[in-house]
C-alpha cells in the first residue's frame, strides 16, 4: 500500500496527475486524501475518529494524517449543511 492509493491525484494508470514520482513511504508533499479511499460507500462513514483510526492503521502520520483529519471534518460539515438545506426547502 502506498500513500497514492488514498490520493485524488493518483491515476488509474499508476501515475501522479501532478507528475510527481510515486513515493516509497507514506508521505507526499501534495497529498490530497479522498473519503472514497477510506470508505468505498460514503454511507459507511461514521465520524472523523473512525477515519483517523483507519489512517493510523495504514501508517499515516504527521502532515498526511492532519490532512486526512481535515478531510474528515469537512465531510462532517458538508453533511450538516445538507439536512439544513433540505429542511429549508420543505418549509
Amino acid at each position: 500500500m502506498i500513500v497514492c492509493d488514498f490520493c485524488i491525484n493518483f491515476q488509474s494508470d499508476g501515475t501522479c496527475r501532478l507528475g510527481l514520482k510515486i513515493p516509497k513511504k507514506m508521505s507526499c508533499r501534495e497529498f490530497a486524501p479522498t473519503l472514497t479511499s477510506f470508505c468505498a460507500n460514503p454511507t459507511d462513514f461514521v465520524d472523523p475518529p473512525q477515519i483517523t483510526q483507519m489512517a493510523t492503521y495504514f501508517g499515516f502520520k504527521g502532515v498526511e494524517l492532519k490532512k486526512i483529519q481535515v478531510m474528515a471534518a469537512q465531510e462532517v460539515a458538508e453533511r450538516a449543511k445538507v439536512p439544513a438545506a433540505e429542511a429549508a426547502h420543505s418549509l
